[in-house]
């Protein structure tokens, strides 16, 4: 059943796009041997304030099995069978392409007789050259158990409304500060101790414990915080307002801790991996950033008139950001041919925002017109016809 579309998700998954976009663009150009300090304390910081991109998706994902399913059932076999053909197919496709942009450019691949299938099936598991794509096989996780959230949300929901001492508001607060603190708990677990676990645990567990950020565990947390958002959307847009200033100054904190965090723990060369989604503190960040976008979305509903193409920009890009996710890395390596061979010493903060612009117009530009072709639903995810519908039909 069509529901009322909800203006700021589309422009939500806009921004989370533009965010891991510069993140990916960042991560090309802080590693290399040439970078001076300025521009790599620069370039963390901006990466600092793209952290909220990916666990953004997953939170968006949650808000649209929801909202779309959230009063009946699904019919599994259609349902499952429409998210194989809009999520998984394009992902099977693109990591195809990406496995043979690498091989074509080495000698060996024609050599060879016979192309190195094995890698590519290892690539379906463990994406590599589309490094960016284990993403789609870990919120793919989610689509596949969703009658199994479905169910459980129905249940916390009937209990909830058999408890008549507390107000339904009171208790999903409660539920979501529980919720909050075991996912840090999970957080703790993951960056402090799994590790260690990883060297005693023999295999399947260890690899399991390697590629645990391949796993809708470590994520569950916002896919639980969109079920929230779209069983009640104005009262999360009322809530959401109203914490601004909390939420604010908690982002605001954190942003300076994971700074601090990254100085503190780098030898040289920057380590982002130090501010890894799988820690206590960089979900903190995350949660006061997501929230506070949310809200400023929210608020800018009522100045469409001052901000109207800036709007209009937002959801566009969210419209075609799949596409563009799924293209974006290919034209960081196309980026990256021309730029690695060259000396960019003090250049590294002006080539990677130049790069950023240029993998994202071209990205969206590639997802845009695939989307024009037939076929699309299978490159892009996306249907000709229904290109206008894309916040409702994900």
């Amino acid at each position: 059943m069509n529901r009322p579309k909800i203006a700021e998700w589309t422009k939500l998954r806009g921004l989370a796009f533009l965010a891991i976009v510069m993140q990916h663009s960042i991560a090309e150009y802080i590693y290399r041997p040439d970078i001076e300090q300025p521009d790599s304390v620069m370039l963390t910081m901006i990466y600092h304030l793209t952290r909220f991109g990916t666990p953004t998706f997953v939170f968006l994902s949650g808000v649209m099995l929801f909202y779309h399913h959230r009063h009946a059932k699904p019919d599994y076999p259609r349902f499952i069978g429409k998210r194989f053909a809009d999520i998984y197919i394009p992902f099977f496709l693109w990591t195809l392409i990406y496995w043979l942009s690498v091989r074509v450019f080495t000698p060996a691949f024609w050599s060879s007789g016979m192309p190195d299938l094995e890698s590519f099936v290892r690539e379906l598991f463990v994406p590599q050259t589309g490094y960016h794509l284990w993403f789609v096989l870990m919120v793919f996780q989610f689509y596949i158990l969703f009658p199994l959230f479905l169910s459980l949300a129905h249940a916390i929901r009937q209990r909830l409304e058999n408890l008549k001492r507390f107000t339904s508001k009171q208790l999903i607060m409660s539920i979501l500060l529980v919720s909050a603190i075991l996912y840090m708990w999970l957080m703790k677990l993951s960056y402090y101790d799994m590790a260690g676990w990883t060297e005693r645990w023999t295999e399947p567990w260890s690899s399991l414990l390697e590629y645990r950020s391949f796993s809708w565990i470590f994520y569950w947390f916002y896919f639980f915080l969109g079920a929230v958002c779209a069983w009640s959307v104005e009262s999360w847009r009322n809530w959401t307002v109203k914490i601004l200033p909390l939420s604010i100054t908690v982002f605001i904190v954190m942003y300076i801790w994971l700074g601090y965090d990254v100085l503190r723990g780098s030898v040289g060369t920057m380590n982002l991996g130090i501010s890894t989604y799988l820690k206590p503190s960089t979900f903190i960040h995350i949660i006061a950033q997501l929230l506070m976008l949310y809200s400023f979305l929210v608020l800018s509903r009522g100045n469409e008139g001052q901000n109207l193409w800036f709007g209009r920009l937002l959801t566009w890009i969210g419209r075609y950001s799949f596409g563009g996710y799924l293209v974006h890395a290919l034209v960081i390596y196309a980026i990256s041919y021309v730029t690695r061979p060259m000396q960019l010493s003090g250049c590294h903060l002006s080539v990677t925002i130049v790069s950023f612009v240029v993998t994202v117009v071209t990205a969206l530009g590639i997802s845009w017109t695939l989307s024009k072709l037939p076929g699309s639903r299978y490159t892009v995810g996306l249907a000709a016809s229904k290109n206008k519908t894309l916040e409702t039909n994900r």
